[in-house]
């Protein structure tokens, strides 16, 4: 038997399934693909979770692009991270091409174009649905982590979220939040210390800086009302397809702190919402993250640690998450540990720090009697790359370099007026892009200050007028004479009242920052219900 026929039966051996399964591509030995070895993934070990890492311009994308379809076309919903903005064009079919022809039989499957259902989802200003979640329904523990708050500050947090339960107001969104904080700071210092204990003024400003601080990275659009629900990423469409929700991220690269939130919250209210389910035949959610590196680059300890207990927790909820980067060491190790299929494109050795790289990338796959692992991953091409897997027992599948199938969708982005077409047929858009403004614990706790204000000048009316204390001084021809100071009115004394000057200078500020486009527009109040983002 030669060596081809050998390698042909092991690679056959190693990926045929009981059950069902998606086709990647097809494997290769010494640089030609050999037809019809289909290498596949099967549908049970996929909420096992994944890495798909290569080069710049290796075919990452393309790579998450096929699975997303596949995953669609076996009735599996899939949501993308879509940072570079280039993952839109799977709402389209795909057109043939030579190329594309020549591709798919070296694999020996016929080429098929074809859409895929698509949702756009946003966090910030792009065009699509709008992912936004309460403060309320965060928690202070997790609302904490967000700001990296210490010990101490945490403590108070809790605090100010007992409080406003105790108290009926509704943290909404971030002005609300910040609302609290000021009035802890100033009027109700007293009331609140009276009943929770003494609280620390300058913990107080620093944790209303980091909040701030989120405000700036454009958090004010993510926080309030209606929350988004994690049950809409479980659509199947009317012809039975797995609907792909895609999140446009292209403006918040450089606004880790709102990224962060959000993958917080997606993952905690998925983890604490979902079932158990065990091991299933296929799983309920997929969760691709594009650019991956800028995430773990940038994220919290916070951050960090939610998504390695995410990771190895959710599997059972019938959920799994796939990382896509450039460099396998862009994944902390904890997570890369838990990872079962790795899909990895070309890898440069331009310096010895990329040769070091490469054989430690190397030693993550199973040792093959085809392949010299380190020196393959360098001579990998465009739309090649290296595949191992879990088939249904959880054991590892043999090492294959694979020549990867052709994507059925477009390979490019929506125009602008496909893109208005898609979101003018959104169910989505009607449920969750209306503005709802209600009452809040910012209002709330404006109207107690006005109340406040207004007791306090009507207190004042029934005081009776009295003399001043009498200021002596001497005349000019040295006797002592004695001038009356006129008694102040009542408003002068409501004006001139501790409460109303602190109240004056509240409202100023508050007024100044609205106008500076620093406070968010409207409110919001917070429901109660089981289903939404939480922290």
């Amino acid at each position: 038997m030669t060596q081809e026929n050998t390698f042909k039966e092991y690679i056959l051996n190693g990926y045929t399934f009981k059950g069902d399964s998606i086709v990647l591509g097809t494997a290769i030995l010494k640089g030609e693909a050999i037809p019809q070895t289909h290498i596949k993934i099967p549908l049970k070990s996929l909420n096992r979770h994944g890495l798909i890492a290569g080069a710049t311009g290796t075919g990452k994308t393309k790579t998450l692009q096929i699975i997303a379809e596949a995953l669609s076309g076996k009735s599996v919903p899939v949501m993308l991270m879509d940072i570079k903005g280039d993952l839109s064009g799977i709402a389209q079919a795909g057109k043939n091409h030579p190329k594309i022809d020549e591709r798919m039989s070296k694999i020996g499957l016929p080429y098929a174009p074809r859409e895929f259902p698509v949702e756009l989802l946003s966090l910030s200003d792009e065009k699509g649905v709008r992912l936004r979640a309460t403060v309320s329904e965060f928690g202070p523990i997790l609302f904490s982590k967000i700001l990296e708050l210490n010990d101490t500050q945490e403590s108070y947090m809790s605090v100010i979220f007992k409080y406003c339960d105790d108290k009926g107001l509704p943290l909404l969104d971030l002005k609300d939040i910040k609302k609290v904080l000021n009035y802890f700071t100033n009027e109700g210092k007293t009331e609140v210390q009276e009943s929770y204990g003494r609280i620390s003024t300058s913990s107080l400003g620093t944790i209303l800086r980091k909040i701030i601080e989120l405000e700036q990275q454009g958090a004010d659009l993510f926080f309030g009302e209606k929350s988004f629900e994690v049950d809409d990423l479980m659509r199947i469409d009317e012809k039975g397809n797995g609907v792909i929700s895609i999140l446009r991220l292209t403006d918040l690269q450089d606004r880790p702190k709102l990224f962060s939130t959000f993958m917080l919250s997606l993952l905690a209210e998925i983890y604490s919402s979902f079932p158990e389910e065990g091991d299933l035949e296929q799983p309920k959610l997929v969760i691709f993250i594009d650019e991956a590196h800028l995430i773990f680059e940038e994220a919290s300890k916070a951050l960090l640690d939610q998504i390695e207990t995410i990771i190895k927790l959710i599997r059972s909820k019938g959920v799994g998450i796939y990382f896509c980067t450039q460099n396998p060491t862009d994944i902390p190790d904890e997570v890369l540990s838990q990872l079962g299929l790795k899909v990895q494109h070309a890898l440069r050795a331009f310096t010895a720090k990329d040769r070091k790289m490469i054989k430690l990338t190397a030693e993550n796959y199973p040792l093959s009697d085809y392949y010299k692992t380190d020196k393959m991953l360098t001579l990998l091409g465009i739309g090649e790359a290296a595949i191992t897997a879990l088939n249904e027992k959880g054991i590892p599948t043999p090492l294959a370099a694979t020549l990867l199938c052709a994507p059925k969708s477009r390979m490019d982005i929506l125009s602008k007026p496909e893109i208005d077409q898609l979101i003018s047929t959104s169910k989505l858009i009607k449920k969750y892009n209306k503005t709802i403004d209600r009452e809040s614990a910012y209002e709330m706790l404006n109207d107690k200050l006005t109340v406040a204000a207004k007791r306090d000048a009507a207190q004042t009316k029934g005081i009776p007028k009295q003399t001043r204390r009498t200021n002596p001084r001497k005349t000019r021809t040295g006797k002592k004479t004695t001038r009356t100071k006129k008694p102040k009115g009542a408003f002068e004394k409501a004006l001139s009242s501790p409460l109303s000057k602190q109240i004056g200078r509240t409202l100023t500020r508050e007024l100044t920052r609205g106008i500076l486009g620093v406070l968010g527009l409207g409110g919001t109040t917070r429901r109660k219900k089981k289903k939404g983002f939480l922290f």
